[in-house]
């Protein structure tokens, strides 16, 4: 399954998070750095990276597994974004921004590894 990753609405709508989170972790202590802060950055980098990097690959069933792969980055994220909540890091508004747009993107990467698997299932059959 070949896709042009740069027209998919959900690899947009990732991209679009990614940098939502890169201007919501400039906000966050400067002694979070080496830690959260590269540990969101990498996840957020990583779900967009993923439905790119899927999109080359040969088979339905392959380009699912990178779609799952980019899904689990986006609970990673959704993770540490929520440790930020707990420990009152960044503004409240872009955290709460980013944690809608990532609840958007997990939906979407779901549907689209949902939609990819049941055209493998088609050509099974």
């Amino acid at each position: 399954m070949k896709h042009n990753f740069k027209n998919l609405k959900v690899w947009q709508k990732a991209m679009d998070l990614t940098d939502l989170t890169y201007s919501y972790c400039k906000g966050l202590p400067s002694d979070e750095r080496f830690n959260l802060i590269d540990q969101i950055n990498r996840s957020s980098v990583s779900i967009p990276s993923n439905i790119a990097e899927g999109s080359g690959k040969r088979t339905n069933l392959h380009t699912a597994e990178f779609l799952s792969t980019s899904l689990t980055s986006s609970y990673e994220l959704e993770t540490q974004l929520l440790i930020c909540k707990r420990r009152g890091y960044g503004q409240p508004e872009k955290l709460e921004n980013c944690l809608a747009l990532l609840e958007e993107v997990q939906k979407m990467v779901f549907s689209f590894r949902e939609h990819v698997l049941s055209k493998d299932k088609e050509t099974r059959i």
